[in-house]
């Protein structure tokens, strides 16, 4: 699925839960506002809550050993933070199905 089939997807069954169609600027706009919303959340080291989906939360990644897949080297892989999504159980018995 595409950035455009998403929006328009979501315009078109906008019109089951709300009674009318939203159109295809407001979803980007959603989209748009949600994104930097989550982005401020997730910096701040909180959770975003996506309701009936899971939530977007961060993960601190140890450092790690790796190699460079041309040479073969060992490389050393740097702690980090990022972001992952953990989802609902709602969601996962969906997907187990």
């Amino acid at each position: 699925m595409t950035k455009e089939d998403l929006v328009r997807n979501v315009t078109e069954r906008s019109r089951i839960h709300l009674g009318r169609s939203l159109c295809q600027a407001d979803v980007e706009a959603v989209f748009q506002a949600l994104k930097d919303v989550a982005a401020q959340e997730l910096t701040a080291g909180g959770e975003v809550p996506l309701p009936g989906l899971g939530k977007l939360k961060i993960k601190d990644r140890a450092a790690r050993m790796g190699r460079n897949p041309r040479t073969g080297e060992a490389v050393t892989i740097p702690a980090r933070r990022v972001a992952v999504f953990v989802p609902s159980e709602k969601l996962n018995l969906c997907l187990k199905k």
